[in-house]
């Protein structure tokens, strides 16, 4: 179970599907009237079936009061070990200032640390593993593929919260905050993409994986299902970045050997507003409120 996606909330109209995408059929012309506000609002709220009929203010405190409880009693009790909810807090919070990156598990522990000092590894690789098997966190995997090039491949996962609304509760945030700081926002959006990203995909069969080589090249998400199919992906939350995202998918997809691994389905750039279309150079653009399976 996966919290739920803007296509099951009714925030996507479903115009490009993820399914035809992998298959290698073009997008068709799409549109999303989602606004970079009415996504820090669905970033905020979650995809939980449960606020479906709340106001964001109501949906925003339930995420806080879930979190809360996970701290002082569900931890706790998947392990049968005590913890301290204060260092677990720390925990969480810095989980969530590190979303969406490859934050390493002592940089973690470091990042939680409080007046009696940093956490220790061990602590933080148990409380990680606690937050796994309660399914509030879920790191993506690094993608083992051929490369044509000398490029070594990066095996350091992703992490992210199963729902980014857990990110924004941990840090006591709102959606005018998020808006205030849209460097932070931009990867709250790309966890966003990610969770839509793993419930479509799962009905596919594929998994969702991202890049990261030793040359600091990386690509935000790649699909693969278990027919071998694949596609690239990235995020951008300003789509004034669209050029900027273009050219690295190009540059990642001329080191992956296609002989071994097949071309891809798509390359694409999701981004937060506007209109779906394919660009001259053949990467497409769409608008994560027309995404669906």
């Amino acid at each position: 179970m996966r919290p739920m996606s803007l296509a099951e909330t009714n925030h996507s109209t479903c115009g490009i599907s993820l399914q035809k995408l992998l298959r290698g059929v073009p997008p068709s012309d799409a549109s999303s009237d989602l606004t970079v506000r009415d996504l820090a609002e669905v970033v905020a709220m979650g995809g939980w079936p449960g606020h479906l009929y709340r106001d964001s203010k109501q949906s925003i405190r339930a995420v806080r009061d879930y979190l809360n409880e996970i701290r002082h009693v569900d931890i706790g009790r998947i392990d049968e070990t005590r913890r301290d909810p204060e260092k677990v807090g720390r925990f969480l919070r810095s989980l969530a200032r590190n979303v969406a990156t490859c934050t390493s598990i002592s940089t973690l522990a470091m990042d939680a640390g409080g007046a009696d000092g940093p956490l220790s590894d061990d602590a933080a690789s148990a409380y990680l593993a606690s937050l796994e098997r309660l399914m509030i966190v879920e790191d993506q995997p690094s993608w083992a593929t051929h490369l044509r090039s000398k490029s070594i491949l990066r095996e350091s996962p992703k992490r992210h919260f199963v729902d980014p609304s857990l990110a924004v509760a941990a840090l006591n945030a709102s959606p005018d905050r998020l808006l205030e700081d849209l460097n932070f926002f931009g990867f709250l959006f790309e966890s966003l993409v990610v969770r839509d990203l793993r419930v479509y995909s799962q009905a596919l069969d594929a998994t969702v994986y991202h890049y990261r080589d030793n040359t600091g090249l990386e690509v935000d998400a790649i699909i693969q299902d278990t027919e071998g199919r694949w596609a690239a992906f990235e995020v951008k939350l300003g789509v004034g970045r669209v050029d900027e995202a273009a050219e690295n998918l190009l540059k990642f997809a001329n080191r992956v050997d296609v002989n071994r691994m097949g071309e891809p389905g798509v390359l694409a750039v999701i981004t937060s507003t506007g209109y779906g279309y394919v660009r001259d150079d053949g990467i497409a653009v769409i608008p994560i409120g027309s995404l669906g399976p």
